[in-house]
């Protein structure tokens, strides 16, 4: 399938098919992270952290020394600051990274009238929520091929202060998958994206994160056009990577075609993800973000179990 958006003669439909570089990511952003944090907020009532204190390696918290504990564990540094006396305490070892890819590819900037928001948009503020979600329930996040992953109260500010720094770069180009690298053993990775990509591409990348035994999540986010197929008539459509241009006069008499192929199409990602123990699930952006984060959190707390 190829990477082909649907377009009617709408202006707006056609801005929103701008790739989205550094001053637009910069400048959407701020409500993005709201969205984000707000999303989040809404699945992690009744949910429990798995964050402990331990003789892990990453820095968790500051508190207060207890009598009878060893003197070698108190910050001296941190104590100075106060009238009392602190111990810095780490995460547990048990904590695990979890990777975040979403796309942001100039496809996923499509947004219809009837969608809530973009693809772009959505997609990233499900990774955002997400990497809230797990940061509060102990584990570590990172964004392949961008930053390490870690663990901190501002991830959502600092995961979308790097994707704003990344965009920034001149030789800049939105990837449409995340980099094929194998990723370490107890770790798992989530990728948003429309996946209209060559599937056979989509599948090696899936092959060599889960080469070490990674587990991974794909979620496809779709506009409902892209689902349903709505056109009549004289219609252009417009692939978003290239001048190719295609006009045709009985917009309606390709529904049946597209939407066979678009079946086929999300039955070999399945079947890429399903072969090496992944899952696949689709997204539509006129249906509330928190469906696609709730259902995203519980494959993952299955995963840190199988």
């Amino acid at each position: 399938m190829t990477q082909v958006e649907l377009l009617d003669r709408d202006a707006a439909e056609r801005e929103a098919l701008r790739p989205l570089g550094a001053l637009d990511l910069a400048r959407r952003l701020p409500g993005l992270i709201v969205s984000a944090k707000e999303v989040a907020a809404t699945v992690m009532h009744g949910m429990h952290g798995r964050r402990r204190a331990g003789t892990g390696e990453t820095f968790w918290q500051f508190r207060p020394f207890t009598f009878g504990e060893p003197s070698a564990r108190i910050d001296w540094r941190r104590s100075a600051r106060d009238d009392r006396l602190y111990v810095r305490e780490r995460e547990w070892e048990a904590a695990h990274s979890v990777w975040i890819w979403a796309d942001r590819s100039p496809s996923m900037a499509y947004v219809s009238g009837l969608a809530l928001q973009s693809k772009i948009d959505r997609a990233l503020v499900l990774a955002l929520a997400l990497a809230d979600c797990l940061v509060r329930g102990g584990e570590r996040v990172g964004i392949p091929g961008l930053t390490r992953a870690f663990a901190t109260r501002d991830i959502v500010e600092r995961l979308a202060e790097r994707m704003t720094q990344e965009a920034s770069r001149t030789d800049y180009v939105p990837a449409e998958v995340p980099p094929a690298e194998a990723l370490a053993p107890r770790t798992q990775a989530v990728i948003i994206s429309d996946f209209l990509s060559d599937p056979a591409i989509i599948a090696a990348t899936i092959k060599a994160m889960a080469s070490r035994g990674a587990r991974g999540h794909l979620v496809m986010v779709n506009d409902p056009v892209e689902e349903t197929f709505p056109f009549n008539g004289h219609m252009e459509f417009r692939d978003v990577d290239s001048p190719a241009r295609l006009r045709v006069g009985e917009a309606q008499s390709f529904r049946a075609i597209y939407v066979k192929r678009l079946a086929e199409h999300r039955e070999r990602l399945r079947d890429a993800a399903r072969s090496r123990g992944w899952t696949f699930a689709m997204h539509r952006t006129d249906r509330p973000a928190s469906e696609a984060l709730l259902s995203l959190r519980m494959q993952l707390e299955a995963g840190q179990g199988g």
